[in-house]
This record gives structure tokens, sequence and C-alpha cells, in this order.
């Protein structure tokens, strides 16, 4: 696959299927550039060229040009700052508001017809998708306040499988015999399920799931085990481990645990050290092959109850 030929396909496609190209958008009497900067002072208020310059990363020569036209039309009102003398402000006039209201709504007309041909599945897929674009090109800023936290549904535990056998490859180069080891963990799990015993959650950052864990009950009712911690490389440096971690602890008091137990292996590190921090001890370890990797077998523990 030419990465670059794909971009630029899609890009071509894109502009073409919104009308981008278009002199004026959506039938109105502003240029793409133009509705760019109704947008921003729309949402942002008073502020000024140079604040929106650097939002739309836009080239300041083209930008006074815009607002010399809005401000010739009466689309923009521009006063000096009470606090800065030389700083010129720039906002909506009532004609602005009235000129971004329409080209809004307009918008918000075509994309709406754009989806009506896909049902609710394809409409969830495309969102989806979008989200991705803007994670893995930068565009996203990460926001904690964007991470929720829920109970598992059904294909759940499917797609966990799928990720952290993909996710260790990339990372650790682990072998699909991974694979086999967290589809046996979870099918065991599934099928045996008792919830007053067990449970699982799942992360999830602006609908996507992005991380999860499992409490899962040992042959020794007063001994619990943490499973299968993961995190999506996109979501780390959230709290969203620790958070995942924290929920399986207290779930494990509350459940009437005694001790809580996990096994992992060293080269884990964030994972580990996520652990400690939580207040688990390591009780022994050992060397073995497995994932077609030497590695090194770690069993920690963490005591519930005074």
């Amino acid at each position: 696959m030419d990465a670059v030929a794909e971009f630029r396909s899609f890009n071509r496609f894109y502009t073409n299927e919104i009308g981008l190209l278009d002199k004026h958008l959506l039938a109105s009497n502003f240029s793409l550039a133009e509705a760019r900067v109704l947008y921003e002072l729309a949402q942002g208020g008073k502020q000024t060229a140079a604040a929106i310059g650097r939002t739309l990363k836009m080239d300041k020569a083209h930008l006074s040009r815009i607002v010399a036209r809005f401000e010739a039309r009466g689309i923009v009102n521009v006063s000096t700052s009470p606090e800065h003398g030389r700083q010129r402000l720039i906002s909506l006039s009532a004609a602005g508001r009235a000129a971004f209201s329409a080209l809004d709504k307009g918008s918000q007309e075509q994309i709406a017809a754009m989806l009506l041909p896909l049902d609710d599945v394809a409409q969830n897929q495309l969102v989806a998708s979008m989200r991705q674009i803007r994670k893995l090109i930068g565009r996203d800023d990460a926001d904690p306040e964007r991470v929720s936290f829920r109970s598992l549904r059904p294909g759940d535990c499917g797609w966990i499988i799928h990720r952290q056998t993909v996710l260790y490859h990339t990372e650790y180069g682990w072998d699909w015999t991974y694979e086999g080891l967290v589809a046996d963990i979870l099918s065991r799990f599934i099928a045996n399920y008792d919830p007053v015993r067990e449970d699982g959650w799942v992360a999830e950052y602006d609908g996507d799931v992005v991380g999860s864990v499992f409490l899962m009950q040992t042959a020794v009712p007063s001994v619990a085990k943490l499973r299968l911690l993961y995190v999506e490389p996109s979501a780390r440096g959230l709290g969203i481990g620790r958070q995942l971690v924290g929920r399986c602890i207290e779930r494990a008091r509350q459940l009437g645990y005694d001790r809580l137990q996990l096994w992992t292996n060293d080269v884990l590190v964030s994972a580990r050290r996520i652990y400690q921090a939580a207040g688990f001890e390591l009780v022994g370890e050992e060397k073995h092959y497995s994932f077609g990797k030497d590695l090194v077998g770690q069993t920690w523990e963490l005591a519930l109850k005074p």
C-alpha cells in the first residue's frame, strides 16, 4: 500500500463530496476560508486576527484580506482593545451572526443528507473512523474529561482479544500464542461468569474502546485475580490504567476478598508501575519462554484487609 497515494486519493474524494472546490461554499457568498473565519468568530467571540490565524494556521496576509472584506461588508466589528491599545479586536456584527447562522444551517443540512442513506451501524463506523483519523495524525488533543468507564457488553471480549494481541505483537514482538492465552482466559470467564464474584470494565474515549481490566475469581474463595489490564497507546497518559486498577481493587473489597493477585511480565514496565503505586507487592518471579520470547513472569499481590 502506498500511504501517500491513498491519503491524496481520500482528500480528492472528500473535497469532491462536500464541494470544497466550489468558489463559494454551500451556494453562499463565502469561500471555504471565509466560512472558517466566520466559524471561529462565532465560537470564540471577540478576538485578535493573530489568535484566529494561530487557530486556523492561516497565512497572515490572506487572513488580513478576509477581515478587511468582512469589515467593508459590515460582517464584523473591529475595535481597539482596552487593555492593549495596539491590538484590534474582531467580533461578529448582527449581520455577521445572521450570515453564520445561515451558513451553519446549510452545513448541517448538507451533512445530514449525506448521512441519510446510512443506517445506525454504518454511521457509527463512519464517526469512529473519523475520530481515529484525528487521533492518528495528531489533531486531537487528549482530554481526561472525555474518558468514561462502563461494564462489559456483548462483543467487548472479542475486541479485547484482538486489540491486546495486536498491541503486544507490535510493542513486544509476541506471537499469536498470546492470542490463544487471552482467548482461553476470556472464554472461560464468559462460560463460568459469576456476577457476585467477578466483574470487568471497559474504558472509552469519545465512545471508542481504549482499555479494559477484569476481576476474576480463583480456586481459593478469599483470593481474586486482576487480569488482562491494557490501555491503547493513543490513550496513555490520561490515568486510564490507574483508574481501571482502582476500580478492580475497590470491587474486590466490596465482594469481600482478602487478597488480590495478578501475573505479569517484567517487560510491561508501565503496568508494573501502576501496580506498585496501587500497593501491590512482588511475591515471586521466574523465567519462562512464552509467546516466542524469553520472559520473566512476575506474581504481585495486594492485601485488601488489614
